[in-house]
């Protein structure tokens, strides 16, 4: 039996990532003003006042979603749905949180029961934004398995890695991916269940269809759209752990690409008040015309996943009103820095440490470095490892071992803190140039790039020289209006450009058009992929 636990001490896990709502919502396009967070009064004293009490039991479903229905059933919380979720095509879903908890209880017993699965077992789950994708987290979380996501994106090779690495001894997924998991499934010792989301009968694979039939500082009032994968640890983060804790509705939309014009008419038409999503992703929206949309509803816009550039938030400000609040983070850590409401927002920066970690700028010996010089960013863990930062790799003590420098955990990025406790992303440790003994971060020099109209988007790698060992290089993405121009002329104009907007020694030496970036599944840049191919020249 799990010891009751109060709201007012569950409420206070939020603090992961405490990102503010307005109270009020303020005019798109005009008179942009700072507004205060709900949740706490500053930055400084949510960090002071700050304590996670973690109880010696605990169950995410049991002890937030149950008691969500409580509050529902005793009139105690708005009259927003849990869950609401469409497809574009005239279906929709809502789900008060009692039928949520209601329909992953079934969903829980047929993995215990159908399934035969006990605490512990590992689940691969591997669909798209469908709401058994949710159901499955919630089922998962009830019978204490292991849930494993895995992006739709995922090849033959790719499942059949997970499986034999994760030894998992059910996988969910649906039609598409079914005949792919069916080709490895004999490889698979472990697996013995095979669940499948379809309107279709599949010999060998148990129907959900049929055995059912049925990425804050949020508040119950908020509805919140969160654009991520659900391969990905951050639709964990904002699209079940983050929103539901604080008893907020979770939208989602199944969106087969993203495609700005449908974002646009998404957050126009639905009430949607908090939209996290991508760098990436916000890039491809400014590049597209905003002006015929009104985003009523929205008070709140964060990022996560990869820095984003100074250019991409003034713009998003200026057509929208809204800022963009970034944060910093890993599937290892969750949130380990963030822009938070009430703070002042420096541009390009990630903002200030979560108040549930000990962040540091450390040296290659583990000494902390004082503010303005760059290191490796790392968070402590001894002699207290923090709640939150994950246990360790599964079967790999070597590369777990590879994260701990003295006391600390070393995240594999490199930045620097300034004189006002800000943190700056400077570069993933491998991404780093080295030209002439000076050190280049990627990321200043792409975000001085996007300046010039002419970048639509932009990469930045280390290429061989002869003479300096490596200079920058840089893969450009034209904007439409500017793919018709002399090349070698906008080649040196862009050149002269970031000579002007950064340090000299860090422009681009090398230019290189291309009609699109290699990037990763979730949108992330793929600069080693770039980076490669530029030292296999040799």
């Amino acid at each position: 039996m799990l010891p009751l636990v109060t709201m007012k001490t569950l409420l206070r896990a939020k603090c992961f990532w405490r990102l503010a709502i307005p109270g009020s919502v303020r005019e798109l396009h005009k008179d942009y003003r700072i507004v205060p967070p709900q949740n706490f009064s500053n930055y400084e004293s949510m960090k002071q006042e700050f304590k996670l009490e973690t109880p010696e039991y605990f169950n995410f479903a049991k002890d937030i979603l149950d008691q969500w229905t409580n509050m529902e059933k005793a009139g105690k919380r708005p009259s927003n749905p849990a869950f609401w979720w469409i497809n574009g095509n005239g279906e929709e879903v809502r789900w008060s949180f009692e039928e949520l908890g209601s329909l992953s209880r079934k969903f829980a017993n047929i993995l215990t029961e159908a399934c035969a699965l006990k605490r512990g077992d590992r689940v691969i789950v591997i669909l798209p934004r469908i709401p058994e994708w949710w159901l499955a987290n919630v089922a998962c979380l009830r019978t204490g398995t292991v849930l494993i996501p895995g992006t739709t994106q995922l090849t033959q090779r790719d499942i059949l890695y997970r499986l034999q690495s994760s030894k998992a001894k059910c996988i969910i997924t649906d039609e598409v991916l079914a005949p792919a998991v069916d080709a490895v499934a004999s490889k698979c010792e472990n697996l013995h269940s095979k669940l499948i989301v379809s309107q279709k009968p599949k010999d060998g694979w148990g129907n959900l269809k049929e055995m059912m039939k049925f990425w804050l500082d949020l508040t119950p009032s908020d509805v919140i759209w969160n654009t991520s994968d659900t391969g990905w640890a951050k639709s964990a983060w904002s699209s079940v752990f983050s929103p539901w804790i604080q008893g907020a509705c979770v939208f989602a939309h199944y969106l087969p690409r993203f495609e700005p014009t449908s974002i646009f008419q998404t957050l126009s038409e639905f009430p949607i008040t908090v939209f996290c999503s991508a760098p990436t992703a916000y890039r491809m929206l400014i590049q597209n015309d905003m002006t015929s949309y009104k985003f009523k509803s929205l008070k709140h816009c964060v990022s996560a996943g990869e820095p984003i550039n100074p250019e991409v938030t003034e713009q998003w400000r200026n057509r929208t009103g809204l800022d963009i609040y970034e944060g910093y983070g890993q599937t290892e850590t969750v949130l380990i820095c963030g822009n938070f409401k009430g703070m002042k927002i420096k541009s390009g920066s990630m903002g200030k440490p979560s108040p549930a970690f000990d962040v540091k700028i450390l040296d290659i010996n583990g000494n902390v470095l004082p503010p303005g010089e760059e290191g490796d960013i790392g968070i402590q863990v001894l002699p207290n490892r923090p709640l939150g930062l994950f246990a360790h790799y599964i079967d790999n003590p070597t590369k777990t071992a590879s994260t701990l420098r003295g006391n600390f955990y070393i995240t594999g990025d490199r930045g620097y803190m300034d004189e006002d406790g800000y943190f700056w992303f400077v570069a993933r440790s491998d991404d780093i140039i080295l030209s002439s003994g000076y050190r280049i971060g990627p990321f200043e020099v792409e975000s001085a790039l996007i300046e010039h109209p002419a970048v639509a988007e932009a990469a930045v790698v280390s290429s061989p020289d002869p003479i300096r060992g490596e200079v920058v290089k840089a893969f450009i993405v034209l904007s439409h209006d500017y793919k018709s121009h002399d090349q070698e002329q906008l080649k040196k104009e862009i050149q002269e450009h970031v000579k002007k907007i950064t340090a000299p020694y860090k422009y681009p030496r090398k230019v290189e058009f291309i009609q699109e970036l290699p990037k990763t599944i979730s949108g992330k840049i793929k600069r080693n992929e770039l980076r490669k191919k530029e030292w296999e020249m040799i």
